[in-house]
């Protein structure tokens, strides 16, 4: 900073789910949108036509994944009135995808902003865009719900059947590969890597894949399926086939996955595996192997 500059501190970040923290995110993109702008000038129309020229959050998600999902025969300008529309009218919805871009944000050290996040994380496009096929279904209007849920898939790499039921904070880091069926729960502030797969077994219908718990951890490649619970803080180490319930904060490695200990109950929130992204502290509890 050149000598006798002042520049104006930052204000504090308000409080996860706050009726402040749309608006402070929202003011945080912009203002990173017009850093981003004036540093790189090849990205400055493409920044003011996603994010700056809009009013707010929700307008310019909403026009972001109108043209990102859009197709010769389902037009941005529909999808951008019906996103806008679901977001407008749905606060619970807004707060999610706040809570989302926080969850990439503070989670992932290679996420530099949030603007990075909105514009560029296919992951949290994925996982907004099934939000708002979610709210289609359960508004019975099944056939665009399935629609989305295709293009979503060819789109972004990301198979997340509209019925699935899925809480706020939530990471899909790198997010390629991921599948989640259509009877599967995922709780709040929980992190899934890629190549995930919540899946059912056998052809039968009913409840037929996992529930995720609040604060889960799911390594790159684990496989868990049928109607299996996983414990609010458990772990699912990388590549992993889970077939049967798994208690909280305990982790479960292998294929067959078994159980190598649980863990004392977290002191701080940013303990909780979901959140702290540590996928080897329990590596000293059941191996002996030394690089």
């Amino acid at each position: 900073m050149p000598a006798g500059e002042f520049r104006q501190p930052s204000p504090p970040l308000p409080p996860p789910g706050s009726e402040e923290e749309e608006a402070w995110v929202w003011t945080q993109i912009k203002s990173e949108a017009r850093r981003d702008a004036e540093a790189e000038p090849a990205l400055a129309s493409y920044l003011y036509s996603t994010i700056l020229s809009h009013s707010s959050l929700e307008r310019s998600l909403s026009f972001h994944l109108g043209n990102k999902l859009c197709s010769s025969t389902l037009l941005s300008t529909l999808l951008y009135d019906l996103f806008l529309n679901i977001f407008s009218t749905d606060a619970g919805l807004r707060s999610a995808t706040v809570a989302d871009l926080r969850a990439a944000r503070f989670r992932d050290p290679a996420c530099v902003s949030f603007s990075h996040c909105l514009l560029n994380y296919k992951g949290f496009l994925a996982c907004q865009a099934h939000r708002l096929a979610h709210k289609l279904w359960t508004q019975s209007r099944r056939p665009l719900a399935l629609a989305l849920q295709s293009r979503i898939s060819d789109v972004f790499a990301v198979d997340i059947h509209p019925a699935a039921k899925i809480g706020k904070g939530i990471l899909f880091d790198h997010a390629t590969g991921v599948v989640v069926g259509e009877t599967a729960v995922i709780g709040n502030n929980v992190s899934i890597l890629h190549h995930v797969t919540l899946g059912g077994t056998g052809k039968f219908g009913g409840d037929r894949h996992p529930k995720i718990g609040d604060g889960v951890l799911i390594g790159a490649g684990a496989t868990i399926l049928g109607n299996v619970k996983i414990g609010e803080g458990a772990k699912i180490g990388a590549g992993s086939v889970v077939l049967i319930d798994v208690p909280p904060r305990t982790t479960a490695v292998g294929n067959p996955a078994r159980l190598v200990g649980g863990k004392e109950q977290p002191t701080k929130h940013e303990e909780v595996p979901g959140e702290s992204m540590d996928h080897t502290s329990f590596m000293s509890g059941w191996s002996d192997y030394i690089i």
